[in-house]
């Protein structure tokens, strides 16, 4: 006598979701990947992003937008045709909304996904659990600068991989949720202009070590000193000047100083520059920066909020909200997004008093 199991709908999720089942385990094989979920000391988010967010610029555009999406609420909802128009209807959020990482905070998996987005063009959540209608109930994220793609080498993702590898191992990727930047990872489009603002914060930094100008060394009497010996004479002249104060010369030599400035021995224009540049890389408002834009106009919080929000976090903001509807991670039907309208509201900072008040004098993003 055979034996039929009864057979499961998919059901929209409450925040009780049913019983949880373990995902496809840690394993072997094809899922051998899998098994270095976890090893920690294993985890690295690569040698290229180190650089990156050597640079100021990077590093606050980074933490700006981070610091947006990580701070917004999931949502859950269907869309219903009311007669003239698609109306939004609130669902009972899935439990997963409310803590998607159960080890970590949203904050964190939230802000460290769009950092993946943003540096490399995608990201990676495994799916570590799902509920009795085998539909995900926790994630957790993977590092995208550990995850390769046989059928896909980059830098421009086409669509999700079916040949995925974690730490150099196979990684099923039914069990993966792989999320596709609409822009190029930062990493990709701007290498050179990354290399240029370290060459020049490390050449501001050289000049800033001595108090003695930079110049020339100049023999004026006494036998003619052959190539190595001035390239040698020069190099311990300069070992002195960058630890001492005063200099000591013979009457045969003389030290020619150049006239530059502090401003130029310390590169101020060009790395503003340069920082201009990585602004329209990480396509934020360049005064978000603190970059001076030389013609001031009013601006109030929530402006500033609204730029960053439009200019800079909304591609990345839509990019996770729609992948996370889409029919792997929720029933057709039913979708996630972020309430952005609490973010930009007057009273996310206590009130429309505070916005009037904390307005000041800044410098307005312009097309430049």
């Amino acid at each position: 006598m055979a034996l039929f199991g009864r057979k499961q709908v998919a059901a929209v999720g409450t925040s009780q979701d049913p019983e949880i089942k373990a995902a496809v385990g840690y394993g072997t094989g094809g899922n051998a990947g899998a098994s270095q979920i976890n090893n920690f000391y294993a985890y690295t988010n690569g040698e290229m992003r180190q650089i990156a967010m050597r640079v100021p610029t990077i590093s606050r555009a980074r933490d700006l937008m981070a610091s947006v999406i990580g701070c917004l609420k999931l949502e859950m909802y269907r869309d219903i045709w009311n007669g003239d128009e698609m109306e939004e209807v609130p669902l009972a959020p899935r439990a997963w909304l409310a803590r998607i990482d159960p080890n970590v905070t949203n904050n964190f998996i939230l802000s460290w996904t769009f950092d993946d987005l943003f540096m490399m063009g995608r990201a990676f959540w495994y799916i570590k659990s799902r509920t009795a209608d085998g539909y995900p109930a926790s994630f957790e994220r993977l590092p995208a600068a550990m995850v390769t793609t046989q059928d896909q080498a980059g830098p421009v993702w086409f669509g999700p991989s079916n040949q995925v590898f974690f730490s150099g191992l196979p990684i099923e990727s039914e069990n993966l949720v792989q999320f596709l930047s609409p822009v190029q990872g930062l990493l990709y489009t701007s290498s050179e202009a990354i290399t240029t603002a370290l060459r020049l914060e490390a050449s501001a930094r050289r000049n800033a070590e001595s108090a003695i100008p930079a110049g020339v060394l100049r023999q004026i009497g006494g036998e003619p000193l052959s190539g190595q010996e001035l390239a040698d004479m020069a190099a311990a002249f300069n070992a002195a000047r960058m630890t001492n104060q005063t200099a000591a010369l013979n009457e045969y030599l003389t030290y020619e100083a150049t006239t530059a400035t502090p401003d130029k021995m310390l590169l101020v224009e060009s790395r503003d520059f340069q920082a201009r540049e990585l602004c329209r890389a990480a396509n934020i408002p360049n005064y978000l920066a603190g970059i001076d834009q030389g013609s001031y106009q009013y601006t109030t919080s929530r402006g500033a909020r609204e730029d960053l929000y439009l200019f800079g976090a909304k591609a990345f903001i839509d990019c996770i909200a729609e992948t996370l509807s889409s029919d792997n991670v929720l029933p057709h039907g039913t979708y996630v997004k972020f309430d952005v309208e609490e973010y930009l509201s007057e009273s996310y900072l206590g009130g429309a008093d505070v916005e009037t008040e904390t307005t000041i004098e800044t410098p307005r993003y312009a097309n430049d």
